[in-house]
C-alpha cells in the first residue's frame, strides 16, 4: 500500500470502511482455465464500446449520421492472423442500418485515409456485399483472405448509401477518423476524404483468426476515460492498453489487448453521453469477446467524482458511498467468473488538484482502493495509485506523468500504468 502522509484522518476513515466492505464480501473464487482443442479461432484483435449518439465535447458525426458518404476508420490490431474480420454495431440506431458494401485494408503510413494498394479486400456477410443491421443490433463480417502482423494498422471502410439517422459510435477514438461524399469504398488513396472526426462510428471490433491458444490469453481492459485513453497522443497509439500489448510482445508474451474503455462511464449509473453502466455493457465489451481471458477493471472515479465536479457533466450527481461502490466491482467480479474468465481489478488513480477531488472523493478512493489491495475478492490487483503518485505529495498525479487536468495521465504516464501491472496476475 502507498503512504498517505497527508491522509491521516482520511486513511483511518478508510481503514475502517474497509474493515465492514471485506467482512461483508464473499471470498474470491478461481477463474477456470478453458481447455484447448488443435485448429484455429478467431481472436479479438482490436475492439471499441458503443456510445449512444450524443455531441459530447468535440464534433462529431453521430447525431446527424450519414446520407450518400463513405467513411474511412483507421485502428491497430495487437494481434496477428491469417484472416480478419470485423464487428459492426447498431446498438443504438433508431432504425436498420443499410451497409451497402465494406472493405478491409492495410493503412499507407502512420496518418491519413489511404491503403496499402494489393491489400484491399471486399468483405462479406454471409456471402453478400451489402447488409442490414437491425435497429439494437450487432454482426460480424464474413472472413477476409487478408493476412495481417501484430500491431499492423488496419483501415475499415463502410459505404453508406442511404440516410442512416443517429449512429452508434465511440466518442472518443484518439485516432483520425475520414468521410467522403459518394462512393470511395475501393479507392485506395485518400484525397477524396477531406472531412476528418476524432470518433468511431458503428466499428465495434476487428478480430484476426490464428492458431488457437493453450488457454483462453486476451486481455480486454475495461473502464473509463483513463482506460478509453483522455489525454493522449492522438494518431500515436499511446493509450495504457497499447503500452500493456507492447510491453507483453517485448517480454516474449505477446498477447491480444483489447480496450473497453467509455469515457466519463461508471460503475453504478448510466449516462446519455458516457454510456451504460458497467455491469450492463460488461458482457457485450467483455465476456462475449472471442477469446477473452482476462479482464483488468479500472473504474469508479466517475462515480465519485461527478458529484465534486462543477461542471454540468452529470447532474445531478449521485453521492456513491464506498459499500455501494464496492458492491458494483463485486457485481463483475462475480460476472467475469461465471463466463470463466480471471478479472484483475486495479485502484483508482490520484485525484489532487483535479474537479473530481473532494473530501468526500478522497475518502471513498482511500476506502476503495485499501478494498482492491487487501480484501482479495478480486484474483489479483494492479497497484495504480501507487504507480502514478507524486511522492512530494501522494494525493496529486507525479507532474511527469499529468496530462495536466490532474486527473488523466500523459502518455508518459500510461506507459508508467503499464509497467506496474504485474504480467504473471495476467
Amino acid at each position: 500500500m502507498s503512504s498517505r502522509p497527508r491522509r491521516s484522518l482520511v486513511a483511518a476513515t478508510a481503514l475502517a470502511l474497509v474493515a465492514g466492505l471485506s467482512a461483508a464480501g464473499a471470498s474470491a473464487s478461481t477463474a477456470p482455465t478453458a481447455s484447448a482443442d488443435r485448429g484455429t479461432q478467431w481472436n479479438a484483435a482490436w475492439a471499441a464500446s458503443p456510445q449512444r449518439p450524443s455531441i459530447g465535447f468535440k464534433p462529431n458525426w453521430s447525431e446527424a449520421g450519414f446520407d450518400n458518404h463513405t467513411v474511412r476508420q483507421v485502428v491497430r490490431v495487437t494481434q496477428g492472423g491469417d484472416r480478419a474480420r470485423i464487428r459492426l454495431s447498431n446498438a443504438y440506431g433508431p432504425s436498420p442500418l443499410r451497409i451497402e458494401g465494406a472493405t478491409v485494408a492495410r493503412t499507407e503510413g502512420t496518418k491519413g485515409a489511404a491503403v496499402q494498394k494489393g491489400t484491399l479486400r471486399r468483405l462479406t456477410f454471409g456471402g453478400k456485399h451489402s447488409v442490414t443491421v437491425p435497429a439494437g443490433g450487432q454482426l460480424s463480417s464474413d472472413a477476409a483472405a487478408l493476412g495481417l502482423d501484430r500491431f499492423d494498422s488496419v483501415t475499415v471502410t463502410l459505404r453508406l448509401a442511404r440516410t442512416t439517422g443517429p449512429a452508434t459510435f465511440h466518442a472518443q477514438s484518439f485516432a483520425t477518423s475520414y468521410r467522403a461524399t459518394g462512393d470511395h469504398l475501393t479507392d485506395t488513396g485518400g484525397g477524396a476524404f477531406g472531412e476528418s472526426t476524432e470518433s468511431w462510428y458503428y466499428l465495434s471490433g476487428v478480430d484476426v483468426r490464428g492458431e488457437r491458444p493453450a488457454k483462453r490469453d486476451g486481455v480486454v481492459l475495461f473502464g473509463d476515460s483513463i482506460t478509453d485513453g483522455f489525454g493522449s497522443s492522438a494518431d500515436r497509439n499511446h493509450r495504457w492498453s497499447d503500452a500493456l500489448a507492447e510491453r507483453l510482445a517485448e517480454a516474449g508474451e505477446p498477447r491480444p489487448v483489447v480496450n473497453s474503455g467509455i469515457g466519463g462511464n461508471m460503475v453504478l449509473n448510466d449516462s446519455a453521453w458516457f454510456g451504460d453502466k458497467s455491469s450492463t455493457r460488461f458482457a457485450r465489451d467483455v465476456t462475449d469477446l472471442p477469446n477473452a481471458g482476462t479482464v483488468v477493471v479500472l473504474e469508479g472515479v466517475n462515480d465519485i467524482g461527478f458529484s465534486e465536479s462543477d461542471k454540468p457533466l452529470y447532474k445531478p450527481a449521485p453521492v456513491v458511498t464506498a459499500k455501494e461502490l464496492v458492491n458494483g466491482h463485486r457485481k463483475l467480479i462475480r460476472a467475469a467468473h461465471a463466463k470463466g474468465l480471471k478479472v484483475v481489478g486495479a485502484t483508482l488513480v490520484p485525484l489532487g488538484g483535479s474537479d473530481h477531488y473532494g473530501k468526500h472523493a478522497a475518502a471513498v478512493s482511500d476506502a476503495f482502493n485499501t478494498w482492491v489491495r487487501t480484501s482479495g475478492e478480486y484474483d489479483g490487483y494492479v497497484d495504480f495509485d501507487k504507480a502514478l503518485a507524486d511522492p512530494k505529495d501522494p494525493e496529486r498525479i507525479r507532474p511527469a506523468y499529468d496530462s495536466g487536468d490532474h486527473l488523466h495521465p500523459n502518455d508518459a504516464g500510461y506507459r508508467a500504468m503499464a509497467r506496474a501491472v504485474d504480467l504473471n496476475a495476467l
